[in-house]
């Protein structure tokens, strides 16, 4: 008796969904980045919803380019212990407007596509994840990222 095995078809990335995925990507993070305190760009935002404090995450510039930029997003205070700070490095296409996960945390790179069952346990679309994960992200922090208290212009004239 002859029994037949089927082959695991092999993962085939969806580029359109990638290049959309990493357009939003660059909306966002344009969108973040054009917050302003006093003339100076702000490169941290502390996130809130309604009275609870959730964290605050940090924007800095590692690499500049005629083109691109490299950044380092990453969430350097959070209200709960069981999370771990995400920390991603991206990088931004200014000329394709996209931007894209070259890192995160200690995986110095992600492959566009990995075998499956592998070493490390990388899902075979990996990449495609992590750029979720940042567009997720950044949709959390437009919608509960305010400034830090030290960069609030309220002087407290008119107060009696």
């Amino acid at each position: 008796m002859t029994e037949w095995v089927m082959k695991p078809r092999r993962y085939v990335p969806d580029l359109r969904r990638f290049g959309a995925l990493c357009d939003g990507n660059y909306m966002r993070l344009h969108r973040l980045r054009k917050l302003e305190a006093g003339g100076q760009p702000v490169c941290e935002f502390e996130l809130h919803r309604q009275d609870q404090y959730l964290g605050r995450v940090r924007i800095q510039v590692l690499q500049v380019a005629k083109f691109t930029e490299t950044l380092l997003l990453e969430q350097i205070h959070n209200a709960g212990r069981w999370l771990n700070n995400p920390q991603l490095t991206v990088r931004v296409y200014h000329d394709a407007a996209m931007a894209e996960v070259i890192s995160c945390y200690r995986d110095s790179q992600i492959a566009p596509v990995n075998d499956y069952p592998n070493r490390f346990m990388h899902h075979p679309d990996e990449k495609v994840q992590v750029n979720s994960f940042l567009a997720d992200w950044l949709d959390y922090c437009l919608k509960f990222g305010h400034l830090p208290m030290e960069h609030s212009v309220w002087t407290g004239e008119g107060v009696d």
